[in-house]
């Protein structure tokens, strides 16, 4: 009875405050280390979206490791997502066709860029029941977008039905990216600036004090975090392994289509900054402040080259400083830090088709077109080509040199898994998604981003990029249950998967998830012992 008032002296409040949210159900109040939040529910799940987890990083914070936010009063309005940071990517362009217009929908990328602010610092909470005592796994997500774009609100990442299906509290962050989060202003503006170049990092690290500091408070255990990430949040969570400074803030870790194995270079990064910076106008730390977060987007774009968008150029991204991280992440081994911590990693087979569908000539190529593209690319091209036509005879010259493109997702994965699996004393787990999303004629395979609605158990509410049928909902059931059941013991696994084996070098066991999933020794073996290009 009590909980049940209180529930609805919270609803008037929330009503009297916001009256478009007339037919919603307040959550409780929760104190946290900044104030106190109140959110609302959503089927039944309590949502906390836009907490603020850091001080706002503008003024004296810009470029600065992220602080403790100071306590604020009242109760803070969680109904809402917080603003993700300033973006530098827009999916439209002159290419875009309409299917990839609907997959915005729950991608949205060019949405952000018109609600972005560098203050950024928020993060969301679903949970079953907040403040019922309740010790609950905790998966906290980081978003994909490289270290250029995206946030923790994208529709495909709502916690919702994952928090339900498992009995678990999802969580999901927005942090500072491209210049704001990994400029590297330690050689230009000395000491003060040293940790610049990996603050997006830092925030991430931030984030997870906050969940060992406050999560108890919404039902969950701090003592049983799963970090996750796709793409670039795989990268994140790879890089977490290797910071000193997130040792023991997680127990285990989830890499999806996105191994960190390398870090970038601090002189590399610093004359990326110069070059930013020169474009700015910047020359002093009185310019630096007085530049406006526009005008630092506008230079960025104007000192990248536009290859960079396909990995051929300066990036942004964390740096092997020697003290934040103090090295390449898995080179020359796994980091010892994260020896015991079990790690789930994995790719789809088709990643690029994603990125390539509006170019204008996917679905034209001829084997002529192809032979004349991969030799344009070099060795490494060619062979995969070869690789894959033997292993899928069916494909078109378009398929063909579109898994070619992405032998990197598949490269990385099995060298972060070998190093892994290598030293450490708990378990490595290795996934391949066969699957085919049948949207666009099937067009598009098993691309890039396709596992995120199907682990967070979202296939209905990601129609347009799953489809409708039967086979997206037994594969987000599959996916969902194998992943809830990593964060809940260490160990994926479902009613609908095969038993699921290690990972190790020496037989290399990978789970093909498909309709029919099935265990699989070294996959693609020919790929993975493909010569590496030096770094």
């Amino acid at each position: 009875m009590t909980k049940m008032i209180g529930k609805a002296g919270a609803l008037i409040a929330l009503v009297l405050a916001q009256p478009l949210l007339a037919q919603t159900v307040a959550t409780p109040v929760v104190d946290t280390e900044g104030g106190q939040v109140q959110g609302v529910e959503q089927g039944g799940i309590d949502a906390f979206l836009g907490i603020r987890y850091a001080a706002p990083p503008i003024g004296a914070l810009r470029f600065m490791p992220p602080e403790k936010p100071e306590r604020w009063e009242g109760v803070a309005d969680a109904t809402g997502y917080g603003a993700p940071c300033m973006q530098l990517y827009s999916a439209s362009g002159p290419n875009a066709s309409e299917m990839t217009r609907q997959i915005q929908t729950i991608f949205p990328t060019s949405t952000e860029a018109k609600i972005d602010n560098e203050d950024c610092l928020f993060l969301n909470v679903w949970t079953p029941e907040a403040g019922d005592g309740g010790k609950r796994p905790v998966m906290v997500w980081f978003h994909g977008g490289g270290y250029s774009y995206g946030s923790g609100g994208w529709p495909a990442y709502n916690g919702r039905n994952l928090a339900e299906k498992g009995d678990v509290v999802v969580v999901t962050v927005n942090h500072r990216l491209n210049a704001f989060g990994y400029l590297n202003l330690a050689r230009k503006f000395g000491e003060d600036y040293a940790a610049s170049g990996n603050v997006g990092n830092l925030d991430l690290v931030r984030s997870l004090e906050w969940v060992r500091d406050n999560i108890a408070a919404f039902g969950g255990d701090p003592d049983n975090v799963t970090i996750m990430g796709e793409s670039g949040g795989g990268s994140k969570v790879s890089h977490l392994m290797a910071m000193p400074s997130a040792d023991g803030l997680f127990d285990k870790a989830v890499i999806q289509s996105g191994p960190g194995v390398y870090s970038g270079k601090p002189d590399e990064a610093a004359d990326y900054a110069d070059r930013i910076l020169a474009e700015a106008g910047v020359e002093t730390l009185e310019d630096l402040s007085a530049l406006r977060s526009e005008e630092l987007v506008d230079a960025v774009r104007l000192a990248t080259p536009a290859e960079s968008a396909m990995g051929r150029g300066p990036q942004f991204g964390p740096i092997a400083d020697g003290t934040i991280i103090p090295r390449d992440p898995f080179l020359p081994a796994a980091p010892e830090q994260s020896r015991d911590i079990p790690v789930l990693i994995g790719y789809n087979k088709d990643e690029m088709t994603l990125f390539l569908a509006a170019q204008p000539w996917f679905g034209r190529l001829t084997d002529g077109t192809l032979q004349a593209m991969t030799s344009a690319m070099g060795p490494e091209a060619i062979g995969a080509v070869e690789a894959y036509r033997a292993m899928y005879p069916d494909y078109s010259p378009t398929h063909l040199a579109a898994i070619a493109m992405g032998t990197r997702f598949a490269r990385g994965t099995y060298l972060l898994a070998d190093q892994q699996s290598r030293t450490a004393s708990a378990p490595v787990y290795v996934y391949r998604l066969t699957w085919e999303t049948p949207i666009g004629g099937g067009m598009l395979r098993s691309p890039h981003t396709l596992d995120i609605p199907l682990m967070f158990d979202n296939a209905a509410e990601s129609a347009v990029f799953v489809g409708t049928g039967d086979d997206a909902k037994t594969m987000a059931d599959m996916m969902s249950d194998a992943w809830i059941a990593f964060a809940k013991t260490g160990t994926p696994s479902s009613e609908l998967l095969p038993e699921w084996e290690p990972y190790t070098t020496a037989d290399r066991m990978v789970m093909e998830l498909d309709v029919e999933p099935r265990l699989v020794s070294d996959p693609e073996k020919v790929i993975r012992e493909l010569p590496r290009p030096e770094q």
